[in-house]
């Protein structure tokens, strides 16, 4: 494995703070729209935003070269490991079984993540790890 120019903590924090501006408000004024209600007080009632936001996690990286809106504009993207092509696989593994994990630890794992990004030379989280990725500056290799 040969992690080249990995993104650190806060270029990542940026991103995902882009994303929640630019996709996740957006979002919620949809679910406005629908329901008449921000906060709802029933779970899952706006379940068809969150398979949105889930598709949106899932299926932009693999087709836009492991960009989402947020990475795009900090330039910044997910990558396989080994160099391989992003996939379902990995993506699956990455948002829904790292997302998964850190339910369960109640935020643990998603701070202990925090902390990998920060400290460590290639700056992988749980998720990078359980997906065999992670996020460069490096923009994709031209094709042809």
């Amino acid at each position: 494995m040969d992690v080249q120019q990995p993104a650190g903590f806060w270029i990542r924090v940026g991103a995902c703070l882009l994303d929640g501006i630019i996709i996740g408000i957006p979002l919620a004024i949809i679910g406005f729209l629908i329901t008449g209600d921000f906060a709802s007080d029933q779970p899952g009632e706006n379940w068809y935003l969150d398979i949105i936001s889930f598709l949106y996690a899932l299926l932009l990286p693999i087709y836009w070269h492991g960009y989402v809106v947020g990475k795009r504009i900090c330039g910044v993207r997910i990558v396989k490991a080994d160099g391989s092509k992003l996939g379902l696989g990995a993506m699956l593994m990455r948002v829904l079984v790292g997302g998964i994990i850190y339910a369960v630890t109640l935020g643990i794992g998603l701070i202990v993540s925090a902390f990998m990004v920060g400290i460590r030379k290639d700056k992988r989280s749980i998720h990078d790890f359980i997906a065999g990725t992670y996020v460069t500056h490096l923009p994709p290799q031209k094709e042809g």
